[in-house]
C-alpha cells in the first residue's frame, strides 16, 4: 500500500495476466502479459480476483453466435462475470460514492448509457449504446479490468467474490427471465437445461426464491444437481430420444396439477431442439421465455404454429440480461442463502480444457477462474 492523500491506495503493478482467444473461430485460449490501463472519466479500476465462465463466451469464442454482428478479433480478451476490488478511482467518479477498497463485479453488459429509451424502460440489456464485455471490450479473463463506476454492481459483504461471479450473468439473467414468465407462486414453471450453469440457478430462484413448482429437465446424469437445486420432478430427457416430442410433452404435462401443463417453460439450453418441445409443454394462457441462444444458423422454433398458440392463448417472449435492479436484488438472494451455484475454481491457464468440456456437454453447474498470480 502507498499512502496517497489521506487514503491508502494498493500497489498497482505495470503488467498483470490475462487470458485471450487467440484463434478466434477455434476453442483456444492462452495467458498473455497487458499493461495495467488507466481509468478515465467516469471509470475505476478493478483488481479481479474471478471470473465465471458462461457458455456465451464459448459462442463468443468460437464465431457461432450468428446473432452477433462481427466476429471476435484476435486476441480479445473473454468473459462477463468478474468480481474484485476497486483500486483506483478515474475522475468524475465523485457522484458514485464508491471507494478504494469496495468489492464489485462487472456483467455481460459492461456499460449501459442509462439515458436511451431502452435504458429508462429498465431494459439495460437493450441499450442502444451498450458494450459488452468479452466482445470488442476487454472482459473479465484477466486481473485488471476498467468498469464504469455508475454500473458495476456492489457485491455484498457476506457473499464471497467466487460464489458471486455466476450471479453476475447466469444468476441475474434466470432471474429476470423468471420474472417476465408472470408465474405466480404455485404455478408449475419447467426448466429446459435444468442441470446446467443457468438451469440449476433457475430451479432454485423458482422453487426457493418465489415459490414456483418446478419440474427440471436435463440428461440423466444431472438428476442428482436438479433435484438438489429444488426441482420437484426431474425428466431424463435421454429417454425420449427415439420418440415423438408429443410423448415426452404428454409425461411433462402428467406430472402437472390435472395434468394440463406448465404456466411457464424457461430454456435455459442453447438446443435447438429443446425449443421445439418448449411450447408443448404449456398449459393455456402459457407462456415460454427464450433463453439460451443456439449456436449455428438461425432456427424457428419448431412447435410455435399459430394454429396451437391461437387457440392455447400461449406467449413466446425473450429475456436478454436483467437490470441494474435485478442485479442487485440477485445478489441479495445470493448473500441470503436462497441462491448458490454449484460450481469448480480453475486457474487461468486451464480455460482451454474449461471450454472443451463445456463444449461436450460434460460441466454440471459452473466454473469460476481463479485470477491469482498462485
Amino acid at each position: 500500500m502507498i499512502a496517497k492523500g489521506n487514503s491508502l491506495e494498493p500497489e498497482i503493478p505495470q503488467k498483470y495476466k490475462a487470458v485471450v482467444y487467440d484463434r478466434p473461430g477455434t476453442i483456444s485460449t492462452k495467458v498473455v502479459e497487458l499493461d495495467v490501463p488507466e481509468p478515465g472519466n467516469g471509470e475505476v479500476l478493478i483488481r479481479l480476483t474471478h471470473s465465471g465462465v458462461c457458455h456465451s463466451d464459448l459462442g463468443v469464442m468460437t464465431n457461432t453466435w450468428k446473432t452477433l454482428p462481427l466476429p471476435t478479433q484476435p486476441n480479445q480478451v473473454g468473459g462477463h462475470e468478474g468480481v474484485g476490488h476497486v483500486v483506483k478511482l478515474g475522475p468524475g467518479t465523485e457522484s458514485s460514492r464508491l471507494k478504494i477498497g469496495d468489492r464489485v463485479g462487472i456483467k455481460w453488459v459492461s456499460s449501459a448509457c442509462t439515458n436511451c429509451l431502452a435504458c429508462l424502460s429498465g431494459s439495460d440489456g437493450l441499450c442502444f449504446d451498450q458494450k459488452i464485455s468479452g466482445y470488442y471490450t476487454p472482459g473479465t479473463f484477466q486481473q485488471y479490468a476498467l468498469g464504469p463506476a455508475n454500473y458495476v454492481t456492489p457485491i455484498p459483504d457476506g457473499l464471497s467474490s467466487a460464489d458471486a461471479a455466476p450471479m453476475l450473468c447466469a444468476g441475474v439473467t434466470v432471474y429476470a427471465a423468471l420474472k417476465r414468465s408472470k408465474a405466480q407462486p404455485g404455478d408449475w414453471v419447467v426448466i429446459l437445461g435444468a442441470g446446467g450453469g443457468l438451469g440449476h440457478l433457475a430451479c432454485q430462484l423458482a422453487s426457493r426464491g418465489m415459490g414456483f413448482r418446478v419440474i427440471g429437465i436435463d440428461h440423466g446424469g444431472k438428476e442428482e444437481l436438479v433435484r438438489a437445486s429444488g426441482a420437484e420432478h426431474f425428466v431424463d430427457v435421454t429417454k425420449f430420444a427415439s420418440s415423438k416430442d408429443s410423448d415426452i410433452a404428454s409425461h411433462v404435462k402428467s406430472l402437472t396439477s390435472g395434468g394440463l401443463g406448465a404456466h411457464a417453460v424457461i430454456v435455459c439450453t442453447a438446443a435447438n431442439s429443446a425449443y421445439a418441445q418448449s411450447v408443448r409443454f404449456l398449459r393455456f394462457n402459457g407462456t415460454v421465455v427464450c433463453v439460451g441462444i443456439p449456436e449455428g444458423d438461425l432456427l424457428p422454433i419448431a412447435s410455435a404454429a399459430p394454429g396451437p398458440i391461437v387457440s392455447g392463448q400461449y406467449t413466446i417472449t425473450g429475456s436478454a440480461v436483467g437490470n441494474r435492479k435485478d442485479a442487485l436484488e440477485t445478489m441479495e438472494y445470493a448473500a441470503r442463502g436462497i441462491l448458490k451455484a454449484h460450481y469448480q475454481i480453475e486457474k487461468m491457464e486451464n480455460l482451454t480444457s474449461v471450454f472443451e468440456r463445456m463444449n461436450r456437454g460434460e460441466l454440471q453447474g459452473r466454473v469460476v477462474l481463479d485470477l491469482s498470480d498462485d
